[in-house]
């Protein structure tokens, strides 16, 4: 510390007052100790601080105020300032009722003419705030870092063991940034700073300039089938786009095709292919009814374009008429788990109505089982089997039988009292040797109703009736 080299001349003489007014302007908190270490006064510069707890420290020893491990430096700041040294500031805490220590900078200096110290202070509490706050934002930096350098540690590594090639690529330059070890073992030549493109066959590079374009556009994953640049081998290039900092990256990895291919298909990827093929249409459900796969046969009845378009919907919106059959469908699944030869109608998404027949099993599948669908189309059957105006009536009620959910009941009714009708008229026919006459008797019919029924079906064959017919 420099004091002024002309304190009597610049400054003049203080009084008391005059003192205490400088003091309490030039400092946050001032004290008066006498030589035992009692407070004597107390003088505040700073309006935030807690007068009544200041005040309160009036008449009692100052070491009381403090908090315990602060009263050490008290010794300290009073041997310094009767040692007639300039002593250093020392940072003492103030206990508060409120839970909370308020900080502050204190140093010491010996009135002149008496034993009493006086003690100067500065409040710390706003630089206290700020230290507190730069802890606990360096504490949350290192836990993001920390968690940042474990995820790193994680991509390095699924990065580095991946069976197959991948590469970072930049999305302006479509040049190649990174690349795996697989990737280095798969494709010869230096990888780092290429073209992408130089590894694929020319004829080929249109369509990959292509797929890329639409994933910087996008920004949805794609992938496209492509031959390598010595054109032995197909390869499926799949891309995904991603930010770092402020460019645009692409990750690319390719799946060589012909090389999976070469492995023995197992028995189960044969019955898979075999059901994508089937002529007849098949739909997997989970036990709510609602789609988890079906064939290209399906979408075809169903009219439907893509798979997508069914996945996640509930049968009934194609099977049967208002849900009333597929509810009858699931209902047998579920108490017997398999239905054979269920008659039913497939409305298509442009309207075609298709009579089909299905046949379904209940598949195990944990708590909750599925049902696996296999649907039919037997319109063309239907054709020659079905009862309509100008056509040859069912001969049998096992005929009959089949049209049950396929024909209202209305029709059904009609139909079967028409066949009963037609069987009588034919038993009455041969039972009088054709006439027709005796016949309308036997029946109870007028011989005009009875023509007129005959015609209706078809049974005049315009041979000559006997004589009194």
């Amino acid at each position: 510390m420099k004091p002024f080299s002309r304190p009597t001349d610049e400054l003049g003489q203080f009084d008391a007052s005059a003192a205490s007014q400088l003091i309490g302007a030039v400092c946050d908190i001032a004290l008066v100790l006498d030589v035992s270490g009692l407070v004597q006064d107390v003088s505040l510069g700073a309006d935030d601080l807690p007068a009544d707890l200041c005040q309160s420290w009036v008449g009692r020893p100052f070491i009381d105020s403090v908090s315990p491990e602060s009263r050490a430096k008290i010794s300290e700041l009073a041997n310094d300032a009767r040692g007639g040294q300039v002593g250093r500031w020392r940072h003492l805490n103030h206990p508060d009722p409120s839970g909370t220590d308020f900080p502050v900078l204190y140093r010491a200096v010996v009135l002149p003419g008496t034993d009493r110290l006086l003690l100067v202070g500065r409040d710390l509490r706003a630089t206290a705030q700020l230290q507190q706050r730069l802890m606990t934002a360096q504490q949350s930096i290192e836990r993001d870092y920390s968690r940042l350098r474990h995820v790193q540690t994680r991509y390095r590594l699924l990065f580095q063991i991946a069976s197959d090639p991948i590469f970072v690529v930049d999305a302006a330059s479509v040049r190649i940034l990174e690349a795996n070890p697989a990737a280095s073992r798969r494709v010869t030549g230096d990888l780092t700073d290429r073209p992408l493109l130089d590894s694929f066959a020319a004829a080929d590079r249109e369509a990959v300039e292509g797929m890329l374009a639409g994933v910087r556009t996008s920004g949805r994953p794609d992938e496209v089938l492509v031959r390598t640049a010595d054109g032995e081998e197909r390869v499926t290039v799949a891309a995904s786009l991603f930010r770092q900092e402020a460019s645009s990256l692409f990750l690319i990895r390719l799946g060589f095709v012909d090389r999976v291919q070469a492995a023995p298909e197992s028995l189960d990827a044969k019955l898979l292919r075999a059901l994508a093929d089937a002529p007849d249409g098949f739909v997997l459900t989970a036990s709510d009814g609602r789609v988890v796969h079906v064939n290209a046969a399906f979408l075809d009845l169903a009219q439907l374009a893509t798979v997508d378009n069914a996945i996640g919907e509930t049968l009934d919106r194609w099977i049967g008429r208002s849900g009333v059959d597929l509810n009858v469908l699931m209902a047998n699944l579920r108490e017997r788990g398999i239905v054979r030869l269920f008659a039913a109608e497939m409305r298509g998404e442009l309207g075609v109505v298709t009579e089909v027949e299905i046949s379904a099993v209940s598949v195990a599948n944990g708590p909750k089982p599925s049902f696996a669908f296999v649907i039919r189309n037997i319109g063309r059957r239907l054709e020659q089997t079905e009862t309509k105006p100008g056509r040859s009536l069912p001969s049998s009620v096992e005929q009959l039988t089949e049209l049950v959910g396929r024909v209202s009941l209305k029709d059904l009714v009609r139909e079967t009292t028409d066949m009963i009708e037609r069987l009588y008229i034919e038993a009455a026919l041969e039972l009088t040797s054709n006439n027709r006459a005796s016949a309308a008797e036997l029946l109870g019919l007028s011989r005009q109703s009875l023509y007129v029924k005959l015609n209706r079906y078809g049974l005049k064959n315009g041979e000559a009736e006997p004589e009194g017919a």
